[in-house]
């Protein structure tokens, strides 16, 4: 269970996040954890209804963008300074695209999952630390997978991506060294949600059949259990990298199947 967001001394009573990819699934579950947690959220996406109703039941603010877009990015950082200080940002957003073997993977799906998950991190990150900094410092959470720690067969562009995200983690933990900022990774396995699995393969019985058998997969609001616990940590405690799996996943490529987990 998270516990009361930790603040800096000169910090409001609210600290103030932003979260990526906001519109559906772990990003969903993650601003309404956050909300639940005292924060105020920035929650940010490309589909405005589904950002509209999430601002309505939680009282968060949105922004509608497309983070592989430069101009949107500079739209969103303006929004966020106008509304105060941030104090943390989860850069959630990402996906999958295929799931072929690499002599036969499609190149567009690999520059498509670099784009949303590696450049559009990269790009979001550069622009708001900046604001983190002016601010006093804070958080900056990179959601991966553990597909950043491993490989399997069909996952190599979704593999190779990430593991590209985690890199951008790990060199800012070293760069940022000696400033108050943290930088914190969540590297979840299986997460049934109603959109990645759907997103990678394009067909509904294809994507319900990656969770065939396992009878407790990871939820939405697991991974945002553990990124709302790691933000609230006090401040001299960074959780540098998180992997969360359900006990039925010992690994990217063994789950067990049939077994009441």
């Amino acid at each position: 269970m998270s516990q009361p967001p930790t603040t800096r001394p000169d910090a409001p009573t609210a600290p103030r996040a932003v979260v990526t990819g906001a519109s559906t699934g772990i990003g969903a579950a993650t601003v309404r954890a956050l909300r639940v947690a005292g924060y105020a959220v920035v929650a940010t996406a490309r589909r405005e209804d589904r950002l509209a109703r999430l601002a309505t039941e939680t009282g968060a603010e949105y922004v509608v963008a497309d983070l592989t877009e430069e101009a949107d990015v500079a739209a969103l950082v303006d929004a966020v300074a106008a509304g105060g200080r941030l104090d943390a940002l989860v850069n959630n957003a990402g996906g999958a695209r295929g799931a072929d073997r690499v002599e036969s993977a499609s190149v567009a799906d690999w520059e498509e999952m670099f784009r949303i998950n590696v450049s559009s991190t990269l790009r979001v990150t550069q622009a708001l630390l900046p604001h983190l900094r002016a601010d006093g410092g804070g958080d900056i959470l990179l959601l991966t997978s553990t597909a950043a720690h491993g490989t399997y067969p069909g996952g190599a562009g979704y593999v190779a991506a990430k593991h590209a995200e985690r890199v951008i983690g790990n060199t800012l933990r070293l760069e940022l060294n000696g400033e108050p900022i943290r930088v914190i990774e969540i590297a979840p396995g299986m997460v049934r949600t109603e959109e990645f699995a759907l997103n990678r393969l394009g067909d509904p019985a294809r994507a319900a059949a990656v969770y065939d058998g396992v009878t407790n997969p990871l939820l939405a609001e697991d991974v945002a259990d553990a990124i709302t616990w790691t933000l609230t940590r006090p401040r001299h405690v960074n959780i540098d990298s998180l992997t969360i799996r359900p006990v039925a996943q010992a690994s990217n490529t063994q789950v067990a199947r049939g077994v009441g987990l």
